[in-house]
């Protein structure tokens, strides 16, 4: 079965995984701290998720990079996306007027859709872990693993 990892790029990284019916299967949030912890678990995360056939990162720079290069040595199809695209699908304009703004309506979507999914239900929600679950989502939407966001997420 076929799977996406989301990832929100920093030394503070959210992650998600979907799977290949659009449904949440984990999601996370990790400090790395430095550029070589970063690229010890990106290696580690990818081929421990021998599933990983899609990956989408929201971010850029060197650490993208280190993403890019694990992800292309398997073979996985990998999209950069920028915070403005996907929050435009997904958020409202009135929810993006300030990046704290951004980052609070996305912790909302976010728990919609672990809801959706099943997934385990968080005790705390670190905004990292709930970007990466909405840019999951895009993700799985821009692949075409869902034809449309389910009624259960539109808003």
């Amino acid at each position: 079965m076929s799977s996406l990892l989301a990832v929100d790029l920093g030394l503070k990284t959210g992650l998600a995984m979907y799977g290949g019916d659009g449904k949440l299967i984990w999601y996370r949030s990790h400090n790395f701290g430095t550029t070589e912890r970063l690229k010890r678990a990106a290696h580690g995360i990818l081929r421990g998720a021998p599933e990983v056939t899609a990956m989408v990162i929201e971010g850029g720079g060197n650490l993208a990079l280190v993403w890019e290069k694990e992800a292309a040595q398997l073979g996985i199809e990998v999209r950069r996306v920028g915070a403005e695209a996907w929050r435009q699908q997904m958020l409202f304009p009135r929810e993006q007027r300030s990046g704290g703004d951004a980052k609070r309506h996305a912790a909302e979507v976010a728990r919609r859709i672990i809801d959706w999914s099943g997934a385990p239900r968080p005790t705390s929600l670190r905004h990292d872990a709930a970007e990466a679950i909405v840019i999951g989502i895009w993700g799985v939407l821009h692949f075409g693993w869902l034809e449309a966001l389910p009624a259960a997420l539109q808003r």
